[in-house]
């Protein structure tokens, strides 16, 4: 038996379907027996009021019939029931039960039975009293300080103190600033009721003022209030407590003093009786209910607190001293003195599971049996310790912090691109100005191996790529079962993406709780962003790409741009982008090149990416390993220079619409305060123009908003293409220096920090603090450089004039042999020149060529030197093919 569960004592369920609350729990010696034991009080909301004696033979045993002492249905429901000396004339105990429009006194007596039947027990009404108001609760004592009787108060839903001096009516008073009833109890020590408001204020009213406020029941205006004869209704204390209150209960014992307890939602708390908290407890868990109660220790107050995780805590002031587990919430909770046991534990829940209990345990009877002996084979187990220490070596010997994939994984996303465009068009919303824009379909497909509960499919692209819908929320799936979604892509914002790509996640916890996450990535057509079109000769940006293999026909490797009834067509293509810029792709008839040209930078990026992977698709159809693209022409800086530049303005642009919009805004709200004072002035004074001052600020404030706005759109279109840009020399860099797939990784993480460009931080701080950091380590020229130490705060630059100098330098290093790599050991890397040989480039050189920035820079390679001294790209023999095309 655990320690911490609540011992059993006597329990039962009170009738069907019935519903109780904190108010219909009451335990006291109701039938002046003179015994001291305390009989249990229930009523519920269905009208039945039950009387209980427990005493069973033996702990945990249910209700026997004699335990019932009474059950009658009243007929109203049961709010409340209370008892005390409720009746003029004795001092005896009588039961207070609240209903709704009334509170009726009984008298409960015994009657000594002369056959085997037992006793029998009645109620006698007394007197009752009609209410004009809906009742919430009542409280009740001696008020005024009377003695040998109890007077009772009753709460309304409305807000009014209605008093009854036992068989009469005394007054009706309204609580100020009422809007919802809270708990009420009344404090004999200082002859005040205690509630909490709406405002989550602990109130406290004295008797007296009480008494002698305007009467309730000539209820006036307040400017009439101040001509009655009555005074106002004032409060005497008022402590904020922050939180709506559960329950109030005023205790007074021998050996502590006087104190309120108030259960909030949150927190316990311990006031004096003048609003002080001497206390508070700031609770983990939701309670439900509470009742204070005497300690053993001096000074002490003892609490047993019940939550709606089924747990009674017993606190000494703030100190947990137990946790005990009971098997319902409790609503009510009280602690009574049953069959000459004191402190049982009597609990009542909602639904009517009324139970008593006691704190402790019982001795255990049972013993464990005896293990049967047998001897030990020592070689079987140094067999099994060697076979486990041989496991525990090769598992540490691997490096890999994550445990590696399952072959079978328990849940499996795939995404399959239709090969071809939507008939009818699914873009909404779209910002591009073309005629129509297209969209393509994507079919998801969730496959669960295992029980999944709560899969939630996200679907991703790059704006201004946009879907239809992004977010898919499932049904638990079953284990081989499988879940299927439809959406379209297309292009929403006026510019050109720079990932045609896409990515489905979908989380998902397992039986056991554990969440988990399976994804996969998609690419999107190249036609969802362009159209064929007629090409162009003439262009300003243009890029050769040099293969290892005979060109191959445009009619292969872009069937879908290219009609097969042209055959003039084969090695030359247009691409006309649903934006309005154009791009031409030529493919060489005497020598393995291709060429890209368009008058935009950023539109080369997405046509050499096509281009490049569409050709490595078709080799490898062909069972061709030892195809290979190169780059042997000049990284176009200065043209990325110009987009930095552009974006890096735009930036400037915005910093100053915010400082502009501050200025604005401050003088708008001057103006404001000024307008204010003049009109709340009792001797009103000309405005001196400030309305239209006001109105030529609003409209200042309206326009730079406006213009900031804009202003961020262009930025964005500035990031996007600044992203295609730098993609494409990437790509450049990496066929330049035939890098391998970690040094591209390292050189992607280096340019392309960040998804999303922001004011706070943004892209050409964060380049510089990389590419600083890569000068520094791997390409590092001397062990003085490895010394400096980066700044450890990214703030915006002035210009762009050090990061377009450290871009530079950085192909340079590259040039000389440098190699990426995130080891220390900068001199290891150094000395890894490229197979081949590298051509070196001095020192000097290396400086001049670094501070001059206003020509394309040129970074030959393999022994290129003498032939990209004349112009670079395809020889000429290759270009006049190409014109001739």
């Amino acid at each position: 038996m655990s320690l911490f569960k609540a011992r059993d004592w006597w329990s039962t369920i009170l009738g069907e379907k019935e519903e109780f609350d904190q108010g219909c729990l009451c335990v006291a010696d109701v039938d002046n027996s003179g015994s001291g034991q305390d009989k249990i009080i229930v009523g519920s909301y269905m009208g039945y009021l039950r009387i209980f004696n427990p005493h069973p033979v033996k702990p945990g045993d249910g209700v026997q019939p004699e335990d019932l002492l009474l059950e009658v249905q009243l007929r109203e429901p049961i709010l409340q029931v209370e008892v005390g000396k409720f009746v003029s004339g004795t001092e005896g105990l009588h039961l207070a039960v609240l209903h709704c429009r009334k509170l009726c006194v009984y008298a409960v007596s015994g009657t000594l039975g002369n056959v085997e039947h037992g006793n029998q027990y009645q109620i006698k009404l007394m007197y009752e009293h009609n209410l004009q108001r809906t009742a919430c609760n009542m409280t009740y004592g001696p008020f005024g300080g009377v003695k040998g009787r109890d007077l009772i108060c009753i709460q309304s839903m409305d807000g009014m103190l209605m008093l009854f001096e036992q068989e009469s009516y005394a007054f009706g008073r309204f609580l100020p600033g009422f809007l919802l009833p809270g708990p009420l109890t009344y404090n004999s020590r200082t002859d005040s009721f205690i509630t909490v408001s709406s405002c989550r204020q602990v109130e406290s009213y004295k008797y007296q003022v009480l008494a002698f406020a305007t009467d309730a029941d000539e209820r006036q205006e307040p400017e009439q209030q101040k001509l009655s004869s009555g005074k106002r209704l004032a409060v005497d204390w008022i402590l904020n407590i922050g939180e709506q209150a559960l329950d109030i209960c005023v205790v007074s014992f021998n050996q502590a003093v006087s104190s309120v307890f108030v259960l909030g939602e949150r927190n316990f708390f311990c006031l004096k009786d003048n609003g002080q908290i001497r206390f508070m407890k700031k609770l983990d868990y939701s309670p439900s209910c509470f009742i204070p109660y005497c300690s053993v220790k001096e000074g002490t107050i003892n609490t047993l607190i019940g939550n709606h995780g089924k747990m009674l805590n017993v606190y000494q002031d703030v100190t947990l001293k137990w946790a005990t587990q009971v098997p319902h919430i409790p609503v009510s909770v009280k602690v009574a003195n049953l069959q000459d046991l004191k402190g049982v534990i009597v609990t009542l829940s909602d639904n009517g599971h009324l139970q008593c209990s006691y704190l402790g345990t019982d001795p255990s009877l049972f013993q464990a049996p005896r293990v049967d002996s047998r001897e030990i084979n020592y070689e079987e187990f140094n067999a099994e310790m060697k076979e486990l220490q041989k496991i525990i070596k090769e598992a540490t010997k691997t490096q890999d912090i994550l445990p590696k994939s399952e072959k079978h994984r328990d849940l499996i996303v795939t995404a399959e691109v239709s090969p071809d465009l939507d008939a009818e068009s699914q873009a909404i919303d779209s910002e591009v100005k073309a005629e129509a824009v297209p969209s393509v379909t994507v079919k998801i497909t969730i496959q669960s191996r295992v029980t999944a509960q709560k899969p939630n499919l996200a679907v991703c692209v790059q704006a201004p790529l946009a879907v239809t819908c992004d977010q898919f929320v499932f049904d638990d799936l079953e284990p081989d079962s499988s879940e299927t979604v439809v959406l379209s892509v297309f292009l929403k914002g006026n510019c050109s993406p720079s990932e045609l790509e896409g990515s489905c996640v979908v989380s998902y916890s397992t039986p056991t709780g554990i969440p988990k996450v399976a994804q996969c990535n998609f690419r999107l057509p190249l036609r969802l962003i362009c159209f064929p079109a007629q090409s162009s000769k003439a262009a300003n940006h243009k890029l050769t790409i040099d293969t290892n293999k005979p060109p191959i026909s445009f009619l292969t490797i872009f069937p879908d741009f290219v009609d097969p009834s042209e055959d003039d067509q084969a090695n030359v293509l247009g691409f006309q982008f649903l934006t309005g810029s154009k791009t031409t792709l030529l493919a060489s008839k005497t020598s393995q090149r291709y060429r890209i040209q368009s008058d935009q930078l950023e539109d080369l990026w997405l046509i050499t990416k096509e281009l490049t992977l569409r050709l490595e698709e078709h080799f490898k159809k062909q069972n061709c390993k030892d195809f290979a693209c190169t780059f042997s022409g000049s990284i176009p800086l200065q043209e990325y220079f110009e987009l930095i530049d552009r974006h890096f303005e735009l930036r400037l642009n915005a910093e100053k619409f915010q400082e502009l919009l501050s200025e604005r805004a401050v003088q708008f709200r001057a103006i404001e305060r000024r307008l204010l004072t003049r009109f709340k002035d009792k001797t009103p004074a000309p405005l001196q123009h400030l309305d239209t001052l006001l109105e030529g600020t609003f409209r200042e404030v309206i326009a730079l908003a406006d213009a900031a706005e804009e202003n961020q759109a262009n930025i964005f279109q500035a990031f996007t293409k600044l992203k295609s840009a730098t993609h494409l020399v990437i790509m450049l860099i990496s066929l330049w220096q035939k890098l391998s797939t970690d040094q591209i990784a390292i050189l992607e993480a280096t340019f392309l920090p960040l998804a999303e460009d922001t004011q706070e931080l943004g892209w050409e701080e964060t380049v510089d603090a990389a590419i600083s950091y890569l000068l520094r380590t791997c390409l590092s020229k001397s062990s003085k450089e490895q010394a400096l130490t980066l700044s450890s705060q990214l703030c915006m630059p002035k210009d762009t004039s050090r990061l377009k100098k450290n871009i530079t330098l950085f192909c340079d290093r590259l040039a000389k042999g440098g190699r990426l790599s995130l080891s220390t050991d900068s001199a290891t890397q150094q000395a890894g020149v490229m197979p081949g040989g590298c051509t070196t480039i001095t020192e000097s050189d290396l400086e001049e060529r670094t501070v001059i920035l206003g020509s394309t820079a040129m970074f030959p390679s393999h022994g290129q030197i003498a032939k990209q001294k004349s112009k670079p790209g395809l020889s000429e023999d290759a270009a006049e093919e190409a014109e001739k095309s």
